[in-house]
């Protein structure tokens, strides 16, 4: 099955909640990126949930970036994301290795934490909204539902899990965003509360076949749900050549000319999907004479 999200209000619209299936993204930006299976766990955390915040936006033309710079030796991680579920991401220090937990888990938090998370929306304004917070755990699903909490002031709870296989590729990932409407009442909260307090590993009810819609039904236990959408999503980079080259225009002349006088093919990479480009010394010439 591909990667989808599941959108769907709950309690009367009391609830709006998100539940995703990413096993296919998070494989391929493994792939991509050759991590090492904490720092898979760490990118393929954040792009579930970039990928489910991304959907949660109403412009076509809308972008979120999530950023974490962190002082563990992972350094950080950024997602950029759009508003039909296409989302891209990279890892500073992708090979870090880590002992696992206290709990014999992948240590996320000891490869990012402490540091800051920053979410950037680009509404299409003059200028993008920007919220910022302290990493609570550097887990990433207790940092974002800290960034909802004192950022948006939305209470919410946010679910992401990452289980990887004995030969490092990606078993399952996925997860979920549920958020409460201001109108929520106390007898609605305190359900929603006892229902989280069920879904220890979001990783493990996928591996026993949940689907998101099944995820949503566990959570929402008790409560009128309403499936709004099942939205595709996937890694997706739109780097091309092209783009590349317009990149290569903005360099000052001494380096350019410094390119062209080596005689040698100069080879250039996108951080966010790991595609490499060429360009030989006629191509850098050409794009010389554009510039002048």
């Amino acid at each position: 099955m591909s990667d989808v999200i599941v959108r769907a209000t709950a309690a009367n619209a009391n609830i709006r909640i998100f539940a995703a299936d990413t096993h296919e993204m998070v494989e391929f930006a493994r792939q991509a990126h050759n991590t090492s299976p904490v720092m898979t766990a760490a990118l393929g955390r954040l792009l579930t949930a970039g990928a489910m915040m991304g959907v949660m936006q109403k412009g076509d033309a809308d972008l979120l970036t999530l950023q974490i710079k962190g002082g563990g030796p992972a350094k950080g991680l950024t997602v950029t994301a759009d508003s039909h579920g296409r989302v891209k991401g990279y890892a500073v220090v992708p090979d870090v290795m880590l002992p696992p937990n206290a709990v014999g888990k992948l240590d996320v938090g000891g490869a990012l934490a402490p540091g800051f998370l920053t979410v950037i929306k680009d509404l299409g304004l003059k200028e993008p909204y920007i919220g910022e917070t302290m990493l609570v755990t550097g887990e990433i699903g207790d940092d974002l539902t800290e960034y909802f909490m004192s950022s948006e002031q939305v209470p919410s709870s946010v679910g992401l899990g990452v289980l990887m296989n004995k030969d490092n590729t990606v078993k399952r990932a996925g997860g979920f965003i549920v958020q409460l409407m201001p109108f929520a009442d106390e007898e609605v909260i305190s359900r929603l509360e006892e229902n989280l307090k069920k879904i220890t590993s979001v990783t493990a009810l996928l591996d026993g076949g949940a689907t998101p819609e099944d995820i949503v039904k566990l959570i929402c236990d008790g409560f009128d749900i309403e499936f709004n959408d099942t939205i595709p999503t996937s890694f997706y980079c739109n780097c091309s050549k092209e783009r590349f080259a317009k990149g290569l225009i903005s360099l000052n002349d001494r380096d350019m000319q410094e390119m062209i006088d080596s005689g040698e093919t100069i080879e250039v990479n996108c951080r966010f999907c790991g595609k490499h480009y060429y360009f030989d010394t006629e191509e850098l010439k050409e794009i010389n004479n554009l510039r002048k």
